[in-house]
């Protein structure tokens, strides 16, 4: 079976999105995000829902029956986003603690890089907490090696070196086949993950990317940008070299009410992955199957579309269809981009997801800051929690 790392290898720029620096001058060069872990009470649900709702496909397990006694992992993947679903099989297991505490939610964003060895090296130097000293886990297949490093809450991100390896996921986890797969949805690769941070955190973090992995702060968002009548939250946008990675971070801001970053914090007891932009080259397509498969989406008032083509310009997309699907969509310097929300994917309100299409723009909807969040608000207004 040909592994998802020569599939990239083919295709940078559509696994990815564009680059944007030369990633030869990076002291901690990737190549992309090599998977998501959720931490997840069910992962046997989690996996059939992310299946039924979202168009995953089966890609590979480890649990007991692969010699994993602690554990079950469920990877699902659609073109070159890989998710693992990861639950315990014991109540005193520490994943337990953090399902308890948090709910279902990211544990790790994996980084495909060159070297993990060297990854670690880098960043611990330069001031990084370790979670995961550096490993080579081996099977009849090849070698994957791997190393960890703390970040926000109890997240992670995992460095995870591949090029030695030639099997379905890596060394503990086989092949997982089962009868039903509905088709792909056309979600393509993760665009940028979205992490909420506590009060006055955000530079903290800033600060992490900048001085640990090398990224650099290519947006910054006011609270006076990302505000409504009722709430306000700040926000600086980050990326590494070559612009395949992008990490948005997002801190509350004061305002008359509670904003969506302090709902998040409420509810997930404490900092952690708000969502994750997954792109695709045809929204309204995807979008229309989705919604079909059940998946709920954030709505904005029809008065949105009005002047819309006013605001953005030509677009080569027929507005109705926009419209009917409550699609939003902003401009920059380089292009236009379409997006869309989900509600939350949790009883939590807790994680969501953003489909994503760009045709040239690099921004991330600023735009539309104001429609979407008073969107959230409404739905925090439902739940109480505004």
């Amino acid at each position: 079976m040909e592994t998802l790392t020569k599939d990239i290898e083919k295709d940078n720029s559509l696994s990815f999105g564009e680059g944007g620096g030369e990633a030869a001058t990076d002291f901690l060069p990737l190549n992309g995000t090599d998977h998501i872990e959720f931490y997840v009470g069910n992962a046997k649900q989690a996996a059939h829902f992310y299946k039924t709702a979202f168009g995953f496909q089966d890609l590979a397990y480890a649990g007991p029956e692969t010699g994993v006694r602690d554990r079950a992992s469920y990877v699902l993947q659609q073109e070159k986003i890989r998710l693992v679903l990861t639950t315990p099989l014991h109540s005193d297991h520490p994943i337990s603690e953090h399902i308890k505490k948090h709910g279902d939610g990211v544990k790790s964003i994996s980084l495909w890089v060159d070297d993990a060895y060297d990854a670690f090296k880098q960043t611990i130097k330069r001031g990084a907490e370790p979670y995961l000293e550096p490993q080579t886990i081996t099977d009849e297949h090849g070698e994957v090696r791997i190393s960890g490093i703390k970040l926000y809450g109890e997240t992670v991100h995992m460095f995870i070196e591949r090029k030695n390896y030639s099997g379905v996921f890596m060394p503990g986890y086989q092949e997982w086949k089962s009868e039903y797969n509905p088709g792909p949805t056309g979600l393509l690769y993760v665009d940028h993950c979205v992490g909420n941070v506590g009060w006055n955190k955000m530079n903290d973090w800033v600060n992490f990317y900048e001085d640990i992995m090398g990224f650099r702060n290519i947006l910054t968002f006011d609270d006076k940008m990302i505000s409504t009548e009722y709430s306000a939250l700040m926000s600086k946008v980050m990326s590494n070299g070559n612009g395949f990675v992008k990490f948005p971070i997002n801190e509350p801001a004061e305002g008359k009410k509670k904003s969506q970053i302090e709902e998040y914090l409420e509810f997930y007891e404490g900092e952690g992955v708000q969502h994750m932009a997954l792109a695709t080259h045809d929204i309204v397509k995807t979008v229309t199957d989705l919604k079909s498969r059940g998946v709920e989406f954030l709505t904005v008032p029809n008065t949105y579309y009005d002047d819309l083509l006013d605001r953005v310009g030509h677009i080569d997309e027929d507005l109705e269809p926009l419209k009917q699907l409550g699609i939003l969509v902003d401009r920059d310097d380089e292009g236009y981009l379409l997006q869309i929300f989900t509600k939350p994917v949790e009883d939590r309100p807790t994680v969501f997801f953003e489909i994503i299409q760009r045709k040239g723009a690099k921004s991330f909807g600023a735009g539309n800051f104001k429609a979407l969040f008073e969107a959230i608000e409404r739905e925090q207004e439902l739940r109480g929690n505004l």
